[in-house]
């Protein structure tokens, strides 16, 4: 059987962090699944790259169906064009009635770096991703795509 699901990004992943905890809850095995498609969805959807070198993790324990923690770093240039440092940050996201997501930064604003972050996950949080299920069960193959 397949099945697919069109949804933003960030609404997607907020469904199955709830499904992860309601699982981890209940003892269902079926969390494990849960925390397998989070974790494609950091590999394969999620800022990665253009100084966001070593990718987002979703903080899945302090993540709820409410609000979204994220982890990033973000790898600095000189003026001369040599790497010279990191910054670490914690991208909390929430949604907003008035502007679809509250997206806050924290951690050092070196060289306004958060400005750029914020616009980086905005873009990409608000995106839109199918997601396709083939088989059944525990069994289920899963495929993402950005479609824009």
């Amino acid at each position: 059987m397949t099945q697919t699901r069109t949804a933003q990004t960030a609404q997607l992943i907020a469904q199955v962090v709830d499904a992860y905890h309601r699982c981890v809850k209940l003892g269902n095995p079926f969390a494990e699944k849960h925390l397998d498609t989070l974790r494609a969805i950091e590999r394969n959807i999620l800022p990665s790259g253009n100084g966001i070198d070593s990718g987002t993790r979703i903080d899945v324990a302090r993540s709820t169906a409410n609000k979204l923690t994220l982890t990033t770093s973000f790898h600095h240039m000189n003026d001369g064009g040599y790497y010279d440092g990191w910054t670490e940050h914690t991208v909390t996201v929430r949604p907003s009635l008035a502007h679809g997501l509250d997206i806050r930064i924290s951690g050092r604003d070196r060289n306004g770096i958060k400005e750029y972050l914020h616009d980086v996950f905005q873009h990409g949080l608000s995106g839109r991703i199918e997601m396709t299920w083939t088989g059944n069960g525990l069994d289920t193959e899963t495929t993402y795509r950005l479609i824009a």
